[in-house]
């Protein structure tokens, strides 16, 4: 066992990976200016973590046995890069699978807890490829037209399986080492192929990503958010992989299927919200910030909508602390945070995030898109003039208020805005997903019986 540092893992990317963007196959993965800043936040990650000894292992694979550990657990998540935080997700959730399935299937479960420390004595980044192509919507996966479209086993071999399939919106799986692949949903008698989950080396042979990004390309000064952090997006092609059984987590086991699925969802809404919680801070900050430069913070309307938004942040880390403090122990003493209130929180934040946004773009006004770049603010010419009437109160120049716009822009109303519009509704599953969950675990018989009562129908 033992950590690496950012010059071993720029080192471990160049492993004979299958990378491409653009067009192109991308041979030198570090140099490519697409995923320059991805690259470096991971470094960053592996630099601040890096301690020297065989026995050393990073934070992002502790395992929480306690409601405080995982709070913990949370709060340092906050710091951690995309890459980070998708590993520890991923293999929590992997470990919750494995304490669900262990009493049918105490095989995969030992594999699964293997592949854990694993992984951790090799300190290597994973991501969940969990969404399929899914082809048409209307039919299940055995009667699509192309069965590949969604991920199956296509050979059954004694040492392990091959499979064939992609796996799509897979954020940051060019700058990772393994994939964590799992059924997309659950399935039924006849599709025993496709409850498959297993874990798969990016570089094996046969596995091909290409990326896209929202990375800015050019006028990054422009881009203060989306410059510093973007991952690549990668569209992964599994094109007959082989899968030695070792890392073979489920091969046809029907009833299962939906235990991956659940238990990756669990972990991505509990992150999920604790970024949106957050980001509700940041959109409030950042709604104060403008209605003060603008000289509207006094405005009742203006008033009013920045005080939704702070009800907003404070409802989102309320569940989110509902979340951790009603916190299950598994048979293993591994603690799970509450699948109830994890999604109905989730939901709450993804569904009302929108409007959020709308309320701070409103308070912002049209310049949110149409102040003028910072280099122009730095032309000998133009540059005065933009700070005149930038201006607004006196100790609101107009080269603050113009960053701020565009700080604002680039956050919420670009490339990176949107891609955080569609993540914060998608990640974890959309918001369909997240009330069936909590429709499940919700106390509905309580309920019912207290109406009963308030009836006087006991």
């Amino acid at each position: 066992m033992a950590m690496m540092n950012r010059s071993q893992y720029l080192a471990s990317l160049d492993d004979g990976r299958r990378i491409f963007a653009e067009g192109q196959e991308v041979k030198d993965l570090a140099s490519h200016p697409q995923f320059a800043t991805a690259i470096k936040l991971v470094g960053d990650g592996y630099e601040a973590h890096y301690r020297p000894g065989e026995d050393a292992s990073g934070p992002y694979f502790k395992i929480p046995r306690s409601r405080q550990e995982l709070k913990e657990i949370l709060e340092d998540l906050l710091t951690w890069d995309m890459v980070t935080v998708t590993t520890s997700q991923g293999l929590l959730a992997l470990l919750t699978a494995a304490a669900r399935i262990r009493p049918a299937r105490p095989e995969y479960a030992r594999r699964i807890e293997e592949y854990f420390e694993y992984c951790r004595a090799k300190d290597l980044r994973c991501v969940q490829a969990i969404t399929d192509a899914k082809g048409d919507r209307r039919l299940p996966p055995s009667k699509q037209h192309d069965p590949d479209v969604y991920t199956r086993i296509i050979e059954r071999r004694q040492d392990g399986i091959v499979v064939r399939g992609a796996k799509l919106h897979i954020s940051s799986a060019a700058v990772s080492h393994e994939l964590i692949v799992m059924p997309t949903k659950n399935m039924k008698e006849g599709e025993e192929d496709y409850a498959v989950a297993c874990a798969i080396p990016v570089n094996a042979p046969g596995v091909r990503i290409v990326n896209t990004s929202y990375a800015p390309r050019e006028r990054i000064e422009d881009f203060p958010v989306s410059s510093q952090h973007n991952m690549p997006e990668g569209f992964v092609i599994l094109d007959d992989v082989f899968v030695p059984n070792e890392r073979v987590f489920l091969a046809g086991e029907i009833e299962h299927s939906a235990t991956f699925a659940h238990a990756l969802g669990l972990w991505e809404r509990l992150g999920g919200t604790a970024h949106l919680a957050e980001f509700g801070d940041q959109l409030v900050g950042l709604a104060q910030l403008v209605a003060e430069a603008n000289g509207t913070d006094r405005i009742h309307h203006i008033r009013e909508k920045i005080a939704e938004m702070i009800i907003y942040a404070t409802l989102v880390r309320a569940g989110l602390e509902a979340a951790i403090a009603n916190a299950e122990p598994s048979p293993e003493g591994w603690y799970f945070p509450s699948e109830l209130y994890t999604n109905a929180a989730k939901h709450y934040a993804a569904a009302e995030y929108s409007r959020m946004v709308r309320h701070l773009h409103d308070i912002g006004g049209g310049a949110i898109v149409t102040a003028p770049s910072v280099r122009d603010l730095e032309n000998e010419e133009v540059g005065p003039f933009i700070r005149k009437y930038m201006a607004t109160k006196e100790d609101i120049d107009g080269e603050y208020r113009t960053r701020l716009f565009h700080a604002v822009r680039d956050f919420t109303a670009d490339a990176y805005g949107g891609w955080q519009l569609v993540t914060m509704i998608q990640s974890g599953g959309g918001l369909y997903a997240q009330r069936l969950v909590a429709r499940k675990h919700y106390d509905m018989e309580r309920a019912k019986d207290l109406a009963r009562k308030l009836a006087g129908l006991a």
